[in-house]
């Protein structure tokens, strides 16, 4: 499958979701899209990510865009996942890596002197023609949902 480009439409995929029993990416269009990949449900980091997206879901809606979170996890972790947090955006399970293929964001990681490939934690937006406008990779979770914010705000 070839990699997403920024400045190109991004294919139409589907996955499993836990709001709607499949999420299909053409559905979104005529809003922003918001996709941030996470390494794993209940870990710090992606705790606090998801808190930091959550409590700005309103102004993300008022700016006419949806926010969705990804990650490897089953349907069954993330709907506790939501249920803990009280997430207020969806989150879409991606166990067979094909999402994350696309968005090429599956990368070695090194863990206590271990190695092993998992999610490095990244977010795209996509425009309301399913372009890829802007991406960030590497992310660094504290103020990261206000950059995003911030970012649609000028568009």
């Amino acid at each position: 499958m070839k990699k997403i480009e920024i400045g190109k439409k991004v294919k139409n995929f589907k996955a499993e979701s836990t709001k709607n029993e499949e999420f299909i990416l053409n559905d979104y269009f005529g809003s922003f899209i918001v996709l941030f990949f996470y390494p794993k449900d209940n870990t710090p980091g992606c705790t606090q990510e998801g808190i930091d997206f959550s409590d700005n879901y309103n102004k993300f809606k008022k700016l006419g865009s949806n926010i969705f979170g990804i990650s490897r996890d089953s349907i069954k972790s993330h709907q506790n996942f939501i249920n803990k947090y009280k997430y207020k955006f969806d989150l879409i399970s991606d166990h067979d890596e094909k999402i994350c293929n696309l968005f090429d964001v599956i990368k070695e990681k090194n863990m206590y002197g271990k190695k092993y490939m998992g999610i490095e934690r990244s977010t795209f937006i996509i425009d309301k023609k399913g372009t890829l406008i802007k991406e960030w990779r590497k992310v660094k979770v504290k103020g990261h949902a206000i950059e995003v914010l911030e970012f649609i705000k000028k568009l």
